[in-house]
């Protein structure tokens, strides 16, 4: 069992978070189905007492109302803020029209972040995430003004959701070179039915320094046990228009899901969110509930366990086809280049093509 309040160090930084995170895209109807501003404060309340610390939300969250939520209940609890790891993302332009409304240059990353603040009703943020991979703005604009945000105090930490693996590395070199604040954190969307972020992305963090936050860890709620094959969507579920329903091959992980729970006598969505809490890579899940009862479904996770077996039944049927080189490097690169010693605990086999002898020529 792991306690909510078990912190983990996030990334290479001194910033503490718990095991699961709390996400707020469900905060304000204004989307149709989200969580009343009452509900959602009741869900905030029960997450912080429970001894979570981190909230995760977004400039474009029912259109700022999320951001306006969270900034009512810090302001009728003087002093909470402070003891919280609060974190907002810039990108999404909420006034169309305007061509410096979203994105990431430098006018529109100041103007965003004091647009938040002011419905946060704070004076900074712990991380600032930007939300997607602005293909026009330089990144080196985008990183010196985060940075310039860092030593203004409106920011303590910066995180980048959303973009490629080849944008993030180029970002965390280019901040570590010139001596600007570093990328401390990544978001990504990452469950047992969208595992893909394993060729690139994972390995990059780790190898960075990089703390990893997924997101969508019950795939919309497809992992969360309440689809029945051919039943399509459970009624009020909030992802039912947003993505597409299981494949084939989801419904095999999502009856593996099941099997496991079972044998265990706990719920899918406890086995899916224990399952991705295991991964090496993952510092801490993002998880977002509607419900009260949704929000202790999801931290009941924290008292399951799953052993090698059950990983493995998990692991076999929701292994992806990764992008080349993924195949290479994980298996034949090693074998190439070490073939018939061992290293690292592990005995290689000598590269099929290769004379067991030393070379002839």
């Amino acid at each position: 069992m792991t306690p909510l309040n078990s912190y983990i160090t996030l990334g290479r930084s001194g910033l503490r978070v718990s095991p699961l995170s709390l996400g707020t895209m469900t905060f304000g109807e204004d989307s149709g189905w989200g969580a009343s501003p009452e509900t959602s404060e009741t869900i905030l309340a029960e997450y912080l007492d429970r001894g979570g610390n981190v909230i995760d939300t977004a400039n474009t969250y029912t259109n700022g109302h999320s951001e306006k939520i969270i900034g009512d209940f810090f302001a009728a609890r003087p002093g909470m803020r402070d003891r919280v790891v609060l974190s907002t993302k810039f990108f999404a332009n909420l006034h169309p029209g305007d061509p410096n409304g979203g994105g990431a240059g430098r006018k529109a990353l100041i103007a965003q972040l004091e647009e938040s603040l002011r419905r946060l009703q704070t004076d900074y943020v712990d991380l600032y995430w930007l939300h997607g991979w602005d293909r026009r703005a330089p990144i080196e604009e985008t990183l010196r003004g985060l940075d310039d945000l860092v030593a203004a105090g409106k920011v303590r930490y910066i995180g980048l959701s959303d973009v490629p693996a080849w944008v993030a590395a180029q970002a965390q070199t280019i901040a570590h070179f010139r001596g600007w604040a570093p990328v401390t954190a990544l978001q990504l969307e990452y469950s047992l039915l969208e595992r893909t972020s394993e060729g690139e992305l994972l390995p990059m963090a780790e190898a960075l320094g990089i703390g990893v936050l997924p997101w969508s860890p019950l795939r919309g709620g497809q992992l969360s046990g309440k689809y029945v094959r051919d039943g399509g969507a459970p009624a009020g579920s909030r992802r039912a228009g947003l993505i597409d329903g299981p494949t084939e091959q989801g419904w095999v992980v999502i009856n593996a899901v099941a099997q496991v729970a079972a044998e265990i006598g706990v719920g899918s969505a406890e086995v899916a969110l224990a399952w991705v809490r295991s991964r090496h890579a993952v510092t801490s899940t993002i998880i977002g509930a509607r419900t009260v009862e949704q929000l202790r479904a999801n931290l009941a996770s924290l008292e399951v366990t799953l052993t090698p077996e059950q990983l493995a039944a998990l692991d076999e049927p929701s292994t992806p086809s990764l992008d080349f080189p993924a195949y290479v490097t994980a298996g034949p690169g090693p074998v190439l280049g070490f073939g018939g010693a061992t290293v690292d605990g592990v005995e290689l086999p000598v590269w099929p093509m290769l004379l067991a002898s030393s070379a002839r020529y």
